[in-house]
């Protein structure tokens, strides 16, 4: 069988990692991807064979509008020589048209109820999973039928979390990693270097890694009025942030919940309307949501909470869902 992963964003090389190298020991797995910020950097350091088909058009609606049937046709040119039997994507747009187009089955995931491309991929894909805790009338309005949805236990971060190895670092002294907001997302409509007072504050008293979303963030945090903090152009693999971890203030996105998922004491900054999974994951413990958050409340948070431990409950319903992708994957009749 040829399985056809189009991974348009750089979470979802973690997300499918575990997944593809496991399909590959039968299977030939066809990827491709696009450039956007840490995507090919990640594939690379998976090892993964991929190709680059199409490019990001930016945070304007028009240039996304624009662009969308553009990568459509060059996937469907670069796939109808390839033939795959079927097509997998985590809040890829593109996919679910490109495979009715080829006529392939697909399985489109999504847990971000606001994104205006999971209308379109509602639409053309066989089989749409979501988590069990996001409200299935906010995606009926997207144009998701029924017939249609899985909702799959737990969050999709726990689908390869549960296997993940993480050696916690014997380092004692406070590491606090910072991921911004999404300038570029089509859903985000908050502000921008909202965090930039916070971070000032706060890095002569911990160390800070940041991880930009992309090349312009990195350069505004390189002022050198943001001197003392690392910077990390480079791609870290998820192990290692976490082993390394002992708080995480992030403007929402994948990695918020990963490291809230993974017991690491987490704060959301989010700062437009939180997704249901965020509101599960905040309503259970497992992160907080301070959009004004200063840097002495961080510190605070901290040592209250530095002793936390992963959720075992997320983390074995990860499993459970892993093993639902893989079937409906490996047979076709399930998801026509």
């Amino acid at each position: 069988m040829k399985i056809w992963f189009d991974l348009s964003n750089s979470p979802h090389i973690n997300m499918f990692s575990a997944l593809i190298k496991d399909l590959q020991k039968n299977h030939e797995v066809v990827i491709t991807c696009r450039p956007l910020a840490n995507t090919i950097d990640l594939l690379d350091l998976h090892g993964f064979d991929y190709e680059v088909v199409g490019k990001h058009y930016g945070g304007k609606l028009s240039s996304k509008l624009f662009g969308y049937p553009v990568r459509v046709w060059q996937l469907y040119k670069y796939l109808k020589k390839r033939q795959p039997d079927v097509a997998i994507s985590q809040s890829s747009f593109h996919s679910p048209v490109t495979a009715w187009l080829l006529g392939v089955p697909s399985i489109y995931m999504n847990d971000n109820e606001h994104a205006m491309g999971n209308i379109p991929a509602f639409v053309f894909a066989k089989k749409i999973l979501i988590p069990e805790f996001l409200d299935k009338k906010k995606v009926h309005k997207q144009c998701a039928r029924d017939v249609k949805i899985i909702q799959y236990p737990g969050v999709k971060e726990g689908i390869y979390l549960w296997n993940a190895e993480i050696e916690k670092s014997e380092n004692t002294e406070p590491i606090v990693y910072v991921r911004p907001e999404p300038w570029i997302a089509q859903y985000y409509k908050g502000s921008r270097n909202f965090m930039d007072d916070l971070l000032l504050f706060l890095k002569d008293k911990v160390k800070i890694v940041l991880l930009p979303r992309g090349e312009e963030q990195a350069k505004h945090y390189k002022e050198p009025k943001f001197s003392g903090i690392q910077v990390q152009v480079k791609p870290l693999n998820l192990e290692k942030i976490a082993g390394n971890c002992k708080l995480f203030i992030g403007a929402g996105g994948t990695m918020t919940r990963e490291l809230a998922v993974l017991g690491i004491p987490t704060i959301s900054v989010y700062q437009d309307e939180l997704l249901d999974v965020d509101r599960y994951l905040i309503n259970h413990n497992m992160m907080i949501h301070e959009p004004g958050l200063t840097g002495q409340f961080a510190l605070e948070y901290y040592e209250k909470m530095k002793n936390k431990e992963p959720n075992q409950e997320l983390l074995t319903k990860g499993k459970e869902t892993y093993e639902l992708i893989k079937h409906l994957l490996l047979n076709k009749l399930s998801i026509q």
